[in-house]
């Protein structure tokens, strides 16, 4: 990408760009292991078509007097074995000299970390797809040639702001909202999450959920939801619990871009003694689907973009800006207690199912954050958390597995 390209940051990334800290990088990260340990050098080879195929995650992020901005760059990336945390730091001002992605192996499992303001879980899936797929056509030459594992669309789609063409300036507005219940206990010192994998049969699950005749998501958040009611103190009862819900406005919108095109709704819930997983993941289900009606989804999108086009916001200096971003958003993180995003069904082409064992995902955040993905007959969980007490996440297996759901567990070190 020439460097004299540029484009403004979009409304969803002027958050992340307003509230990533070193705790809550605001990254992500989306996996895919394969049956074969990885070759670094045919790797590195594979990360330079791929980035052909999408120089749109070739940029660097610019502080411009009023909004960021993105440039592109010509700087390559270099894979690296990897090290550290999950989820690592890729933006911090001033530092323009690096890109806002890395890539990385482990044995047999390729990573892609993404820092959230370039893309979202969808635009980073569909990268990780395009590296695997080159990376398997090095490895055995000949094979695949005839296989395109992308959308197709033209650099203009991709780098679209679909929250500007799709949705229009109306008057400001909004709701109230409540502070919702999160996890007792203090959070890890030294700003670190801890980051949790679950993986269990979907032919386990699935009939769960189905017996109740509500998705997966439902049953997962209805799960959730209880595990944090056990975890709540006796005087915080009253507190009502709120899963917030990603939802990818690509299956709502035509869209091809590669940039974030995500809106959040929330599903709330107030305990009481006698409430039952039917009842409450009925209920969890009928408010998503009220929740996920094309009108509402556009209502609160209009509203969410007026604050591009209002004439005072425009003027005001970035910093100003930032600050008042950041207060708002730390707001509505009180409002939620965990976030759930379901990254759905991955399909690789059929040709590479055999290479591949399973894909999985990560979210730096600053509350709890859980991702599912299902592969092959493999639903994964992945789940982080800054919190020093996994009292929920315990309860929440130990429910699953009363349910007669076969659950694996991994973890990753906290340093003490």
């Amino acid at each position: 990408m020439s460097q004299n390209n540029w484009y403004q940051v979009d409304n969803v990334a002027k958050v992340f760009l307003a509230t990533c800290s070193k705790r809550d990088t605001r990254t992500l990260r989306v996996s895919c292991t394969l049956k074969q340990d990885i070759d670094p050098e045919l790797l590195q080879q594979a990360l330079l078509s791929t980035i052909q195929i999408r120089p749109q995650f070739q940029v660097r992020i610019r502080r411009g007097v009023f909004w960021h901005y993105m440039e592109g760059t010509d700087l390559l990336p270099e894979v690296v074995e990897e090290n550290g945390r999950v989820c690592p730091v890729l933006y911090a001002p001033g530092r323009g000299s690096s890109l806002h992605y890395r890539v990385s192996y482990f044995k047999n499992r390729i990573n892609l970390d993404l820092f959230h303001a370039i893309s979202d879980g969808t635009g980073a899936l569909e990268f990780l797809n395009i590296l695997v797929l080159d990376y398997l056509k090095l490895c055995y030459p000949g094979n695949f040639t005839d296989i395109a594992n992308h959308s197709g669309a033209s650099a203009g789609d991709l780098t679209e702001n679909s929250f500007k063409h799709f949705f229009k300036n109306v008057g400001l507005g909004g709701g109230e909202s409540k502070k919702s219940y999160h996890p007792s206990g203090l959070r890890l010192p030294y700003e670190q999450l801890q980051f949790f994998e679950l993986q269990m049969p979907v032919g386990d699950i699935l009939p769960k959920a189905k017996a109740l005749s509500v998705s997966l998501t439902s049953y997962l958040g209805a799960r959730f939801m209880l595990a944090m009611w056990k975890d709540m103190p006796s005087r915080m009862k009253q507190q009502p619990v709120t899963v917030s819900l990603p939802v990818n406005l690509r299956n709502y919108y035509p869209s091809n871009t590669s940039r974030n095109f995500f809106n959040n709704v929330n599903v709330t819930h107030v305990f009481t003694e006698d409430t039952t997983l039917d009842e409450l993941a009925r209920e969890f289900d009928e408010n998503l689907k009220s929740n996920l009606t094309p009108e509402n989804i556009k209502a609160q999108m209009d509203r969410y973009e007026t604050m591009e086009f209002v004439a005072p916001v425009r003027v005001v200096p970035l910093f100003i800006k930032q600050a008042a971003i950041k207060y708002f958003s730390r707001q509505q993180d009180k409002n939620v207690s965990l976030v759930l995003s379901n990254l759905g069904v991955q399909k690789p082409p059929e040709e590479l199912v055999p290479y591949i064992e399973n894909y999985s995902a990560f979210c730096s955040s600053s509350n709890m954050f859980c991702t599912v993905s299902s592969y092959n007959g493999t639903l994964t969980l992945g789940i982080s958390s800054p919190y020093n007490n996994t009292g929920v996440l315990k309860d929440f297996v130990r429910d699953l597995t009363s349910d007669g759901i076969a659950v694996r567990a991994y973890a990753t070190e906290v340093i003490r």
